[in-house]
């Protein structure tokens, strides 16, 4: 391996040793105070500048300087997940690293000790985001809010492939991640007894109405090309055998490969609901946001991290699109930019209790980061 390549035996073991401390102390979404004082200490040792930001975790650094800026992000925060893995160094808090932000954190520490030590030749500034809450996909609204990445001119980020074989890297242009959103149904209606149900207005027969009839909207009201979801996750109403209750709730997911495919299906679960109401006279309240766009890659940026993947001597193949949600995508909508996958050859599936992330694929995640990086910079420098 050359020195692209390869980040050498000692790194990697200091690496897997700070994975492992991370592995077994996550902490949730705007909650990472220890995960951010140990990064910034590492950071610092380094030699690394930590940015002012405002932000009340989480941290954005810099290596080299100049006017054109390139942006690595990882995100930091855990999933409120008992960890079943059996690991040695398994968190023992009620939290963990079921989704490879543990790994995700350690590959960006990776990638600021490389470019710290490429940084003479580096033709302008990387700046490295340790981005917080990323669970509650809003982590990123936080960092953009603070102005930091104002000058950024290509953003690129991470995420572990569990189903992928150690350190194979996915890359795909267009929509990886879906548009992400959630609804709630909050059915107001007139309880009594069981016995008399022709004097009351019965929010659980309206709900099934109306979980029926939004089975539809994917199946029969969305084309068989238009990849999406509508999930009812939660659904609440009664608590005892004879009473029909008052109110029932429900709530759930909408996902699909665009905001305008997913504003279309909530439109129609809004008629559903809409129609359910006028039918059975109950009131009917229904709210749904979209919490993330989709994860848009941009095509040309793609080709680069294939590219330069493949010059240090690491397997590509296509990124498999997921229904998962990833708040990258708020980057995306204001900076062009890519987010690839590594493989971790993980037992289970992320957000599961016994997620492992291989640590023997920190070195090609560290160097695959810090080369994009100073290669963007070539680059844009190349055609100003």
């Amino acid at each position: 391996m050359n020195e692209e390549t390869a980040i050498g035996s000692a790194l990697q073991e200091t690496l897997a040793a700070h994975f492992k401390w991370f592995h077994s102390h996550p902490e949730l979404g705007h909650h990472e105070r220890e995960t951010t004082a140990r990064i910034r200490n590492i950071l610092m040792d380094a030699g690394v500048k930590i940015l002012d930001t405002g932000l009340k975790t989480g941290l954005v650094a810099r290596v080299g300087g100049g006017e054109m800026v390139v942006a690595l992000r990882c995100d930091i925060d855990a999933l409120p997940i008992a960890e079943a893995t059996g690991l040695d160094y398994a968190s023992k808090n009620g939290c963990m690293h079921a989704c490879g932000h543990d790994f995700h954190l350690t590959s960006m520490l990776g990638a600021a000790m490389l470019l710290k030590q490429r940084e003479s030749r580096l033709m302008g500034a990387v700046k490295l985001i340790f981005q917080p809450a990323e669970e509650t996909v809003n982590g990123a609204i936080s960092v953009l809010a603070s102005g930091v990445l104002d000058d950024v001119a290509e953003i690129y980020g991470l995420h572990t492939a569990p189903d992928m074989p150690v350190s194979m890297i996915g890359v795909s242009p267009g929509a990886v991640y879906a548009a992400v959103g959630s609804f709630t149904i909050r059915i107001h209606g007139k309880g009594g007894h069981a016995a008399h149900p022709h004097e009351c207005r019965d929010p659980i027969v309206a709900l099934s109405q109306i979980i029926g009839a939004a089975q539809t909207i994917v199946s029969r009201q969305t084309s068989p090309f238009d990849s999406a979801v509508l999930s009812f996750t939660h659904v609440e109403s009664g608590n005892t055998w004879n009473i029909i209750p008052e109110e029932a709730f429900a709530e759930g997911t909408i996902r699909a490969f665009g905001t305008d495919r997913f504003n279309a299906i909530m439109e129609r679960l809004a008629r559903v609901c809409k129609g359910v109401e006028e039918t059975s006279g109950i009131q009917i309240d229904f709210q749904c946001e979209l919490n993330a766009p989709a994860v848009n890659n941009d095509a040309e940026l793609v080709e680069f991290v294939k590219r330069t993947a493949q010059e240090l001597g690491f397997k590509t193949v296509p990124s498999s699109q997921t229904m998962g949600g990833e708040d990258f995508a708020f980057y995306l909508e204001r900076i062009r930019g890519v987010f690839w996958n590594i493989g971790v050859a993980s037992p289970e599936p992320a957000h599961n209790p016994r997620f492992v992330a291989n640590p023997a694929a920190l070195d090609t995640a560290s160097a695959l980061l810090a080369s994009i990086a100073e290669k963007s910079l070539k680059r844009l420098r190349s055609i100003e």
